[in-house]
């Protein structure tokens, strides 16, 4: 990276800090210049859990003096680049909401972080499903990501994340649940995965789930801010895991006898791997990867493949320093594509729908950061380029992103009055 860039990307740095809460700057600067803006907000998020602390205070504060409702519209027609979009809200009030699943008839099932999971149905929110195991709750852990089996229609099985406590801090793990067919609870819970190693502190859970054409699970699992964890291949902190439906290890990972790995691990080397998904065209996986200042990746995982961090990465940790030895190390992967400044990634899709065929194939990448949706286009030899950035501040923070059965595109975002959003296109 040229000096000129270097300091560009601190400019825009504090520019994003600043701009987000200024109130805020000026009392904790320093350490959210240190820690970055959005992993400090979710430490301030877990403090006001438990009692609110003058980052809490500042924040209304400033809400007070800019108050505006960001859903002010419930729909709204906005041109891009390709194709004029609708965007409209299908449900407001939903705290942290982190994930939606579409189910057969249409209804939509969203987990909140804090630990609720509910069902969207007619615009109409339910009350919160029952069965649901208590979740670790604070900073960026809680209720995550969730998935339905591809037989849901039959067997409503379902498959989510969650951060869990337990002896020695707190962890990702995997769970798999039956839906009722009243809607109202959640039965035969059981915990099929939990990261071997808890620990201390409340960032870098990851995670998201795919799910293969053979029904086995990838899920993503972030390095909990432990960065060299993600270099132990006998800890499944920052890595890409594949398990069976029922937590087992299938025959064709590439460690599976577990001498070299855990017989889980399928790649490591991943920072915090919040998006993951299969091109359901190519059958290739995806991820979407937050990293430090600037770095963000999208990466393909392969078996047995190490991606490199923090050994290699193309950005700094937040004071400006280095990290690791560089951006290349012979035997660790590049990423297919990468921010510089960051975004924040919230998720990835990989569109294959019919109501937006200009999009056809196209990389989906949520942001948080910028509060964006980021489109990139791959050419025949695989180089990914980013084409636009649509909605840029004006839907708050975005977090997960579905393709529906009908091409049309869902995404929640992650506020504490946060809102599941669909995008069709807009009328000619």
């Amino acid at each position: 990276m040229s000096r000129k860039a270097s300091i560009s990307q601190k400019r825009e740095h504090k520019d994003v800090i600043g701009s987000a809460t200024s109130l805020e700057w000026q009392l904790n600067g320093p350490t959210l210049q240190k820690r970055g803006y959005w992993e400090v907000r979710q430490m301030r998020e877990a403090k006001a859990d438990s009692g609110g602390n003058r980052f809490a205070i500042a924040l209304m504060v400033c809400a007070l003096l800019t108050a505006t409702s960001v859903f002010a519209e419930p729909i709204q027609t906005i041109q891009t680049q390709k194709v004029d979009v609708k965007v409209e809200t299908i449900a407001a009030g939903l705290e942290h909401p982190w994930a939606v699943a579409v189910l057969p008839d249409g209804a939509y099932l969203v987990t909140e972080r804090p630990g609720r999971m509910r069902l969207i149905r007619d615009g109409k929110i339910s009350a919160p499903i029952s069965g649901v195991p208590k979740v670790y709750a604070h900073g960026q852990g809680g209720l995550l990501d969730v998935e339905l089996d591809p037989k849901f229609s039959s067997n409503r099985t379902l498959y989510f994340t969650a951060s869990v406590a337990g002896d020695g801090g707190s962890g990702t793990a995997v769970f798999r649940a039956t839906l009722s067919p009243d809607e109202k609870q959640l039965t035969d819970v059981k915990r099929i995965f939990v990261m071997n190693k808890l620990s201390r502190g409340n960032l870098q859970y990851g995670s998201r789930i795919a799910i293969a054409r053979d029904g086995s699970l990838f899920v993503s699992l972030g390095d909990r801010f432990q960065q060299d964890r993600a270099q132990d291949f006998h800890d499944d902190a920052g890595s890409i895991i594949h398990i069976g439906a029922d937590g087992s290890i299938p025959a064709y990972n590439p460690f599976r006898d577990g001498k070299r790995a855990l017989p889980e691990i399928w790649t490591k080397g991943h920072r915090n791997p919040q998006g993951i998904t299969f091109d359901s065209q190519t059958n290739k996986l995806y991820t979407a990867e937050h990293g430090a200042r600037g770095g963000d990746e999208i990466n393909t995982p392969e078996a047995g493949k190490n991606y490199g961090w923090p050994v290699i990465s193309y950005g700094v940790n937040y004071n400006g320093t280095k990290i690791g030895i560089g951006t290349a190390k012979a035997g660790m992967e590049q990423p297919r594509f990468y921010w510089d400044p960051s975004i924040a990634p919230g998720a990835i899709a990989v569109y294959r729908g019919k109501m937006f065929p200009e999009w056809n194939g196209d990389f989906l990448v949520t942001a948080l950061k910028f509060e964006l949706l980021s489109r990139l286009s791959q050419d025949g030899k695989g180089k990914i380029t980013e084409r636009e950035r649509m909605f840029g501040g004006k839907f708050g923070r975005l977090r997960d992103i579905t393709v529906a059965p009908d091409g049309a595109l869902l995404i929640t975002t992650d506020e504490s009055d946060g809102a599941l959003l669909r995008i069709s296109r807009a009328a000619s």
